[in-house]
């Protein structure tokens, strides 16, 4: 855990990963808790009726899976998929790939068929752990083994978990692939270390006596496995388990009165659903939020809401929890996504790659404990992540003092009449408009301008379409953000591309915006 210090600077001087020469994850999240306290409650499961899972519990789920998988041949090192919702089994799932050595590929529900194959053969699992609705979506890879835990006479027996070290290989993890195909990001054992610090700051020095985490986001992510659910495991922190098949702000409020949540990670989008029917929710200790900025609006309407702060997080699938903000320890700056997490160095370089205090690349040094090592069988497209020590997050940003100001995704960049665009600051001052739900903006192909500002936004249900509502907001940028940002063309739909994550897909507004004539 992170000792407090009176101070931000404090804490990163007094900060060191001393990494163990022998390190499992399975050992940090559920062994150690299990030798020293079997009865205390690793999981809350509220799928059906409550059920409190101990650490105790958990290891025996998880060490009789162990001995599954080596009896069905499954060797240190190969890959083994984990296609379940949250559930206890899925994180018994996890902990026993790790135990013998394996690596585990979390694998998404609302996969469609192709996002599933693709990745499954991608990474050579010849072994997934689901449930029986996952069975029946494996049924088209006759190569592929399913285990569904519940159904097996499962051995009742101790497994001693394998010796393995920090840089070892422990878990696949697949992009999101909102700019391109999906690539697996493989990390070693050290990969839940490099998130402790950002997830113990963003919910208030986690490990508070009465904390309880939870999240809507699918365990099958890499915000809702390793920013919530496994964090939270190792440092002995009830957390929920409660499948959302939809995010649904009714069901969202039963389940933190019934479990007495006091840490909550909610995704931007979730966030925007409580704030359009209105929602607020008392008795929360922490919330934060990651994936996109929220911007100024969304951070004042959540004190009103929930009598606090949100802390937004910024990092990626290649190397999590770099940034973050911390209202205990300082408050945040409108715009802003944070300060850098202790233990990591963050960047932002210019063309040349050398460090900049203006607009340039963020990107992450060497030696940041959650960074992954590298594509799956990809070496080329690894390489190309790299400029000499630093990895290259493809997002553009700018520092605002010490706090790290996002602008957009590289590709997301808009240039109009030699200007420099970034959308999430256009988006943020669009969410501020009564009528918008939300919106996606991006670039526009323009002979003259090289590219205009193109925003494609939902409107809330009380509000009609209209070219007098669309010129309105024109306005309503116009007279907050420079003149020369604002969206030249708005286009109305009834919902935008996302990701099964939340996250608005550009590349498909981009490629319905390069497909339309320009006006």
């Amino acid at each position: 855990m992170l000792t407090r210090a009176p101070s931000y600077e404090a804490l990163c001087e007094g900060f060191a990963w001393n990494l163990p020469a022998q390190l499992n994850m399975a050992q940090q999240v559920c062994d150690v808790w299990a030798e020293a306290e079997p009865d205390r409650v690793a999981i809350i499961d509220l799928n059906g009726p409550r059920r409190d899972v101990s650490f105790g519990e958990l290891r025996v789920m998880a060490d009789s899976l162990a001995h599954a998988l080596v009896e069905r041949g499954v060797l240190r090192g190969e890959r083994v998929g984990v296609l379940r919702s949250q559930s206890p089994w899925c994180a018994a799932a996890h902990i026993a790939i790790w135990k013998i050595g394996a690596i585990s590929i979390p694998l998404f529900k609302l996969f469609m068929q192709d996002a599933l194959t693709s990745r499954v053969r991608d990474a050579g699992a010849k072994v997934i752990i689901s449930d029986a609705e996952g069975v029946d979506m494996l049924a088209v890879m006759p190569e592929v083994t399913a285990l569904v835990p519940e159904d097996m006479d499962l051995p009742k027996r101790r497994f001693e978990t394998v010796e393995t070290t920090p840089e070892d290989p422990a878990v696949l993890i697949y992009t999101s692939g909102t700019t391109g195909s999906a690539k697996g990001a493989l990390h070693a054992h050290r990969v839940l270390t490099g998130h402790m610090p950002g997830t113990e700051l963003f919910c208030g020095f986690l490990g508070q006596p009465g904390d309880c985490l939870w999240t809507p986001a699918d365990w099958a992510w890499i915000g809702g496995l390793f920013n919530i659910m496994m964090p939270g495991l190792a440092l002995g922190v009830p957390v929920v388990a409660a499948r959302m098949a939809k995010f649904n702000v009714d069901e969202c409020l039963k389940i933190i009165k019934e479990a007495d949540v006091k840490n909550v990670f909610f995704p931007p989008t979730a966030l925007r659903m409580l704030k359009a029917q209105g929602a607020g929710i008392s008795g929360l200790r922490a919330i934060c939020s990651g994936g996109e900025p929220l911007g100024a609006e969304m951070l004042e309407w959540g004190r009103e809401a929930f009598d606090l702060t949100i802390n937004e997080f910024y990092g990626q699938t290649e190397c999590n929890l770099v940034a973050c903000s911390c209202n205990e320890m300082y408050p945040p700056k409108p715009g802003c996504i944070g300060r850098v997490v202790p233990g990591h160095e963050v960047a932002v370089l210019d063309d040349a790659g050398q460090s900049t205090q203006g607009e340039g690349d963020v990107a992450v040094k060497r030696g940041s404990a959650s960074m992954m090592l590298g594509y799956w069988n990809r070496p080329e497209q690894t390489a190309e992540k790299f400029r000499g020590d630093w990895m290259l997050t493809g997002d553009r940003g700018i520092w605002d003092g010490n706090f790290l100001r996002f602008v957009g995704r590289e590709d997301d960049v808009i240039t109009s009449s030699g200007y420099r665009i970034g959308p999430a600051e256009i988006e943020d001052c669009l969410m501020q408009h009564d009528a918008v739900a939300t919106v996606g903006v991006v670039g526009k192909p323009d002979d003259l301008r090289n590219e205009i500002v193109k925003a494609y936004v939902v409107l809330k249900p009380q509000f009609q379409a209209s070219e007098s509502l669309a010129a309105e907001m024109q306005d309503f940028v116009k007279n907050r953000l420079a003149r020369y940002s604002y969206p030249r063309e708005i286009s109305f739909l009834d919902a935008l591309p996302m990701t099964v994550t939340g996250k608005v897909i550009r590349k498909d507004l981009k490629a319905r915006a390069m497909a339309e004539p320009v006006e």
